[in-house]
């Protein structure tokens, strides 16, 4: 008999590794809950999320909703479950859901609370400049993110890693932290606290939230780049015209450039901010395909040009 009957409620790739270590662990999930299939690419087909794809490679029964509630809170309910587990769904449990478990809901949430809690609490790290990050695991209640938490891990943020980078290592490391706390949930030795320390709200980026601002200076600059990245992408305009920056880095040997110049310099393409300039390595015209970013500076339309 398994320990404890777990409803499982996730939707991006980072929630994969938590599904993936509690179905192979002594609990048993129930069912999985992720979000409705939704156009992707350029074709806008119906695309399942990861969770989704995951789930059914585990043979678990599969419940698609983008609201948790009516139908959807009807079925997990009739599972009587004992534990709720929710990483990166992407909605809320709100009541009677959020009392149906026995045990409630816990949460993996990737930062270390109370800083960042909302929708993108690595991107707006890395935006921030913080050096050190990690993951929680927390009691769900009404309000945001404000559970008492059950247990955390800490992880550095190197200085070129990006969100996605980030996102994937915390996912792995934050799976087992997830099954160490459901394991002594079972047992009855787990114990949570309540938070402390100044609250910081990490809101869901929007394609705006991209945009390179070069007046910054270049750690800052740089830290957007890398908080973006992939999702919802690092960009800039020159002429008009949207220009995503998908490879960048500090160029600490360059001389000053005047925020938003560019220069074609040793066989790179530098922009200004308000200190050293970024080099720019690869970008994604609009319209085109991905390029060196010299190759594209050589072969823009003739005429000044500077980063916006």
């Amino acid at each position: 008999m398994p320990d404890l009957v777990i409803v499982f409620a996730g939707s991006p790739a980072a929630a994969v590794p938590g599904l993936s270590t509690l179905s192979a662990s002594r609990h048993e999930v129930a069912a999985v809950v992720t979000r409705e299939d939704s156009p992707t690419g350029r074709r806008r087909e119906l695309t399942a999320t990861p969770v989704a794809v995951a789930a059914e490679e585990l043979a678990l029964p599969v419940i698609k909703a983008n609201r948790l509630a009516g139908p959807a809170t009807e079925a997990i309910t009739a599972l009587r479950p004992d534990l709720g587990v929710i990483v990166a769904y992407g909605g809320l449990v709100r009541e009677p859901l959020l009392s149906a478990p026995r045990l409630g809901w816990i949460n993996l949430h990737f930062s270390l609370l109370p800083r960042w809690r909302g929708a993108a609490p690595v991107q707006r790290a890395i935006i921030a400049g913080d050096d050190i990050t990690g993951a929680s695991v927390f009691q769900l209640v009404p309000d945001l993110d404000a559970g008492d938490v059950y247990g955390t891990l800490t992880q550095a943020i190197r200085p070129d890693e990006t969100a996605g980078e980030l996102l994937d290592s915390l996912a792995v490391s934050g799976a087992q932290l997830l099954l160490g706390v459901v394991d002594a949930i079972a047992d009855g030795t787990a114990r949570a606290e309540a938070q402390s320390g100044d609250v910081t709200l990490a809101p869901k980026l929007e394609l705006e939230d991209g945009r390179l601002r070069w007046t910054e200076t270049a750690g800052e600059v740089l830290n957007r780049f890398r908080g973006v990245t992939p999702e919802p992408g690092a960009f800039t305009t020159v002429g008009g015209l949207r220009l995503k920056v998908v490879e960048a880095r500090i160029a600490h040997d360059a001389a000053p450039l005047a925020p938003g110049r560019f220069s074609l310099a040793d066989g790179r393409l530098l922009v200004g901010t308000a200190s050293s300039p970024i080099e720019l390595i690869t970008v994604h015209p609009a319209g085109k395909r991905p390029m060196r970013a010299v190759d594209w500076w050589r072969g823009r339309p003739a005429g000044a040009a500077v980063a916006e």
